[in-house]
């Protein structure tokens, strides 16, 4: 019996390898989930949920996802992801560069949002700060209760709030919202109240359009290049040198 021809042997190779990729892609896609241990995304991959209860989670390069959560960890993602909800409740939140996210959420632990990121929801932290790098685009309020915000060259389209945290408006940030700094009262989380008034800075070339309200003493410096809505609550101290004035 003659030989069958190259291109029908080479078929069931063809279809095996496409059976391959296919089962590699479903996989890639389906939920990690797990009560103790760590979960690690591998860079590149396309997930559904990745959640844990004790343990961190770890999200390579360019992953995306649905909804990132854990409980007793924290997260930290790399460069160029895409993913929904991120939320913790004892760990922080760290994302890298050109992230793109709905919400990030945290009770215990920081937020740290690298340059460039889109989010398009809220970045809330009850103790921890945030802080948020250059080219980013908030599109929701960011706040706090115990902890400092600091953004540079960052919009945010909605309020900047806390409760016990120095806020730094950097460099050519722009609050579309007001910026507030509550009075603490039954109705929070606990707030463990420093002897220190927070310290309020906006920077050269910021723009809060919004009102400043002050609830509580605090410390105001304003640039004289940068631009705000009325000031309630505190006078501010005008400044032109790069950085506020040392206290």
């Amino acid at each position: 019996m003659s030989p069958a021809p190259a291109r029908l042997r080479s078929a069931p190779l063809l279809l095996a390898a496409a059976l391959a990729l296919a089962t590699g892609a479903a996989f890639a896609q389906e939920d990690i989930s797990k009560v103790n241990g760590g979960v690690e995304a591998e860079a590149g991959q396309t997930y559904r949920d990745l959640s844990t209860v004790n343990g961190g989670i770890r999200i390579g390069d360019g992953v995306k996802a649905r909804d990132v959560e854990t409980v007793n960890g924290g997260i930290r993602a790399g460069d160029g992801i895409a993913v929904e909800d991120m939320e913790t409740v004892n760990g922080g939140i760290n994302v890298g560069a050109r992230a793109q996210a709905k919400s990030l959420t945290t009770v215990n632990g920081a937020i740290r949002v690298g340059t460039d990121a889109q989010l398009g929801g809220n970045v809330e932290s009850v103790s921890g700060g945030v802080f948020v790098d250059r080219g980013g685009r908030i599109d929701g309020n960011v706040s706090t209760v115990n902890g400092a915000i600091g953004m540079v060259g960052t919009e945010v389209t909605g309020d900047v709030k806390t409760v016990n945290g120095d806020v730094t408006i950097g460099t050519g940030s722009h609050v579309r919202g007001k910026l507030v700094i509550d009075k603490p009262s039954s109705n929070w989380f606990p707030v463990t109240i420093s002897r220190r008034n927070p310290r309020v800075i906006i920077g050269p070339d910021a723009v809060v359009d919004g009102p400043l309200e002050f609830k509580r003493e605090v410390t105001l410096y304003v640039h004289t290049s940068a631009k705000t809505g009325a000031i309630s609550g505190a006078t501010a101290v005008p400044y032109d040198s790069a950085r506020a004035p040392q206290e």
